[in-house]
């Protein structure tokens, strides 16, 4: 088997969604309510893909925020809270491995590509503030369906131009690694926290603390 293409997740993958705590506190709310709010956004938008819908991203993360931010007391009315958590996940960094790693894929011979839920600007915009290239970004915006559901990952290996089998699709979150495994991809966990990864699901074929592994671990 030759080189696989590297498929990247974004959201937390890539970007250091950690952060948008900061910015709820900036509004004036304790800050794990972003981790509920985001795993908002992930619970209602799974939903959707569910009952076959393919909702829109920002469509989905706002009216989880209006959801989160409701009966909080504010330091703004609640539209401009609304927009200011928005506007800040349009200017979250990478993660610190995340350079390196990109940079030894690609002195590799790797290709590389992203997958992400939510909108193709975003991630691009992620990369360009890095100074960081990734040959294909590709959104849900354009499949079927959002992660984890069969046919975004179809949609990708056919935008990709390559078989399931050739993609190794990386993340931090095990759902999309299941999703991933199901639809024949391979999979490399990014584990960056050491934690256990879930049981119930479909486990990785790899698995990685820091992307600037990935590499030497595909290579071998």
């Amino acid at each position: 088997m030759g080189v696989p293409l590297v498929l990247f997740d974004v959201n937390g993958t890539l970007s250091d969604m950690g952060l948008m705590s900061q910015h709820f506190e900036e509004i004036g709310v304790p800050p794990q309510l972003s981790a509920l709010w985001f795993a908002s956004v992930l619970r209602d938008g799974f939903a959707l893909t569910a009952a076959g819908q393919n909702p829109s991203f920002r469509a989905v993360a706002e009216g989880a925020l209006h959801a989160v931010l409701a009966g909080q007391v504010l330091n703004r009315d609640t539209d401009t809270a609304v927009e200011h958590v928005m506007d800040a996940l349009q200017e979250l960094p990478v993660h610190p491995d995340v350079p390196e790693g990109i940079r030894a894929l690609a002195g590799g011979g790797f290709g590389t590509a992203a997958l992400t839920n939510g909108s193709r600007a975003t991630a691009e915009g992620l990369l360009e503030r890095a100074g960081l290239h990734i040959d294909t970004v590709l959104s849900v915006e354009d499949a079927p369906r959002w992660k984890p559901a069969p046919q975004a990952y179809a949609y990708a290996v056919e935008a990709l131009q390559q078989q399931a089998g050739d993609v190794v699709l990386v993340a931090v979150h095990p759902w999309d690694i299941d999703g991933a495994a199901r639809a024949g991809l391979r999979t490399a966990w990014l584990n960056r926290d050491g934690v256990p990864y879930p049981p119930a699901m479909m486990p990785p074929d790899h698995e990685v603390a820091e992307i600037a592994e990935l590499a030497g671990v595909l290579q071998s």
